[in-house]
């Protein structure tokens, strides 16, 4: 009789352990755990979201121009925005040729239509991240350290509510020039405070829970509490939020340019209700100078109210239950 085979030591074995057959492989990293949370996250977000049926027609506008105006340089010719290159007679009626009729010096209403779309998102959405990025900044600050820089931050934030937001905007273009820059800067000066204020009631929830408590007495820092464990919880209204700041800043974008404070060096939409405006389009007749910049202006801030209030509502769960 052969002697019994002694089992091999813990780390001694021929090869790798083979992985039971139909179980998963095992997640070894906190890495891998934390992007496996992620995209399951991300897919119950996306299966919650299709039960939105406003949302879904809102995703697909914004979908629609936003591919209309990326690939504007691929179907039509932006040398036609200049005065000199105008293909049209003056101010031509809708035609096969120029879908949208021409302006006052023949050029085409839908080429400035399209090509306006990229400077009216380019603003309304770098002017959104930045008033959401700093209200959410200073109502995190007051909400975690209190005392008295929340008193302080909070009467600045009341002092921006109460000022006319474009009143406002309108004295620092005026102040710092007009140009795209100016706009964003002043639209994202102006459109911070209400934010600041959701985001700091939302904060002093999420202090009082047992996991950031918890986090404290384990010798936690401000900066990781704040990035590890506050901010993840507040990304649900911070979308929110930024999603309904892109139609306002789009709508403060296009005020500002038909009160001749937009950059003259680019066509927006509000450009091109201004230039209609002072061309006479109304007591000449011409409805297609003004209302097709007026309509896309009104289908793009429907569509991100559409995103917002449908965002809101999946990641909302009493909303989501109320409806």
């Amino acid at each position: 009789m052969s002697a019994p085979s002694t089992p091999a030591p813990p780390g001694e074995t021929d090869g790798p352990r083979a992985t039971p057959p139909g179980s998963a492989p095992r997640l070894t990293s906190a890495r891998a755990i934390t992007w496996a949370r992620r995209r399951k996250a991300l897919a119950d977000f996306w299966r919650q979201y299709r039960r939105q049926p406003a949302g879904l027609v809102g995703l697909g506008v914004l979908a629609f121009i936003a591919l209309a105006t990326l690939l504007a340089p691929l179907y039509t010719d932006e040398s036609q925005l200049r005065a000199v290159n105008a293909p049209g007679e003056r101010l031509e009626s809708p035609s096969g040729e120029f879908w949208f009729g021409t302006d006052e010096v023949g050029r085409s209403i839908l080429l400035q239509v399209i090509w306006g779309a990229r400077v009216s998102l380019q603003i309304g959405i770098v002017a959104a991240v930045l008033a959401v990025g700093l209200g959410t900044l200073v109502g995190m600050m007051a909400a975690h350290y209190g005392g008295w820089a929340s008193w302080l931050l909070m009467r600045l934030t009341d002092w921006f509510i109460v000022l006319p937001s474009l009143v406002l905007a309108i004295a620092l273009v005026v102040a710092l020039g007009a140009s795209r820059f100016t706009i964003i800067l002043a639209i994202a000066l102006t459109s911070w405070a209400g934010t600041a204020r959701l985001v700091r009631a939302q904060t002093m929830s999420i202090e009082g829970r047992p996991y950031l408590e918890r986090a404290r007495a384990l010798g936690a820092g401000h900066w990781h509490q704040m990035s590890r464990h506050v901010l993840p919880n507040l990304m649900p209204l911070i979308l929110a939020s930024a999603t309904l700041q892109v139609s306002s800043a789009i709508l403060t974008e296009a005020s500002l340019s038909f009160l001749g404070l937009g950059d003259p060096s680019t066509v927006s939409w509000g450009t091109i209700l201004e230039r209609a405006f002072h061309a006479g389009a109304i007591s000449y007749g011409a409805w297609w100078y003004m209302l097709p910049p007026g309509f896309a202006i009104l289908a793009v801030v429907l569509a991100f109210t559409l995103c917002g209030r449908a965002m809101e509502t999946v990641l909302n769960p009493r909303l989501r239950g109320a409806r």
